[in-house]
């Protein structure tokens, strides 16, 4: 079974919006909660999948810094493929709840990658715990690939995660990075940010606005 964009239609008169995600990373993490807001200002109904930062660099280690390279190598892969494994066996629908429990425990609560970790984000969402044995597994690593890739492949191989693609007025998915964004903005900001994204990256030949960091991912 190969994971591509969900069939299933969106809630009438709501735009699907795909969000490619690795739930270890931190911005991603925080744009997700934005589009958790902007769900509810906007008719957008958010469809969860699972792209992979140690796919994404397992080509590159050897550029990397060590420490990133041994976080990538010993940490990167578990959750992710815990949340293939899940999705595979129990439906898209469970995607989305596993990747909020896992999310708060990682960043929020700043919990350790552990099989401990795991299993509490499963049962959190009513999911057997025996689900966190794939964390060691390469059982649904083809799935889990082509999920990546799926996201990854719109955007481009030089940016991670997140990706977020929606229908075009032409019928074509308009897809982009990020946005990156501290804290997650709510309300009339989230509308606002939604709208003015969806502005420029639906123009063609735009790629990129960018300004220095210069705080790191606020998780109140």
């Amino acid at each position: 079974m190969t994971a591509t964009v969900p069939e299933t239609a969106p809630e009438p008169g709501r735009t699907p919006a795909d969000f490619w995600f690795d739930p270890l990373c931190p911005w991603a993490w925080m744009t997700s909660r934005w589009m958790l807001e902007v769900e509810k200002v906007r008719p957008v109904q958010v469809r969860w999948h699972v792209m992979s930062l140690s796919v994404l660099n397992e080509d590159k280690l050897d550029t990397l810094p060590e420490e990133v390279a041994a976080f990538l190598r010993d940490e990167g892969w578990g959750p992710v493929r815990v949340v293939v494994a899940a999705q595979q066996q129990h439906g898209d629908e469970v995607v989305g709840p596993l990747y909020t429990a896992l999310g708060t425990r990682f960043h929020n609560q700043a919990l350790p990658k552990t099989r401990e970790t795991l299993v509490a984000a499963l049962e959190e969402v009513g999911l057997p715990a025996s689900l966190a044995d794939y964390a060691d597994t390469d059982t649904y690593d083809t799935e889990l690939r082509a999920s990546h890739k799926e996201g990854i492949d719109k955007v481009g191989q030089e940016v991670g995660t997140p990706v977020v693609a929606v229908p075009g007025s032409d019928g074509e998915q308009i897809a982009f990075f990020g946005p990156v964004v501290t804290p997650t903005p709510r309300g009339a900001d989230a509308a606002k940010l939604w709208d003015g994204t969806l502005l420029v990256a639906s123009i063609p030949g735009f790629y990129e606005i960018k300004r220095t960091r210069t705080k790191g991912p606020s998780f109140d």
